[in-house]
């Protein structure tokens, strides 16, 4: 998930979609906005990891408010996770285009577009926003590592005002 933007609505929307899915682990890419916004992730039945966005301004705030339940890193970060290597981070531009073939898969937000891609052999996603204040479209992503295969999730329709 990335671009959550402190919009509870569609963060409780994301959470329950991943606690019903079952998933593993949730990465965020980034721009959750405020430390309120934090409390509902702690929800998640798995763990989470994500990166600032250019849009957390209180850092200290958002990583207080993580405590255990979670990890939040300056971007880049990089994890491995089931044979995979992996690469988080917000805005995929400042990435160096040789650095991508390094990585089996790079999640990445900011543009609060939903796309998924292939890159001579790195599965690229970005899961759009999940707060969906831009483009009235609230949307996640999902991955099975396994198989490297993504596809995008729309959630509800409705986008909090």
């Amino acid at each position: 998930m990335a671009d959550s933007h402190d919009n509870l609505f569609q963060i409780k929307e994301a959470i329950d979609y991943f606690n019903r899915r079952k998933v593993a682990l949730v990465l965020h890419a980034g721009d959750y906005v405020a430390p309120f916004a934090i409390k509902e992730l702690k929800k998640l039945l798995c763990p989470f990891i994500g990166v600032f966005g250019n849009n957390d301004g209180e850092k200290e705030g958002l990583k207080e408010m993580v405590g255990q339940t979670g990890e939040i890193h300056f971007p880049p970060f990089s994890l491995e996770l089931s044979s995979r290597k992996i690469l988080l981070l917000h805005q995929l531009q400042k990435l160096d285009s040789l650095k991508i073939h390094q990585y089996d898969l790079i999640v990445y937000g900011h543009t609060h577009k939903a796309e998924i891609r292939r890159e001579a052999g790195t599965l690229l996603i970005n899961p759009g926003e999940c707060g969906g204040w831009l483009s009235g479209c609230a949307t996640v992503g999902w991955i099975d590592l396994e198989k490297m295969k993504a596809e995008i999730i729309a959630l509800a329709r409705r986008v909090a005002s």
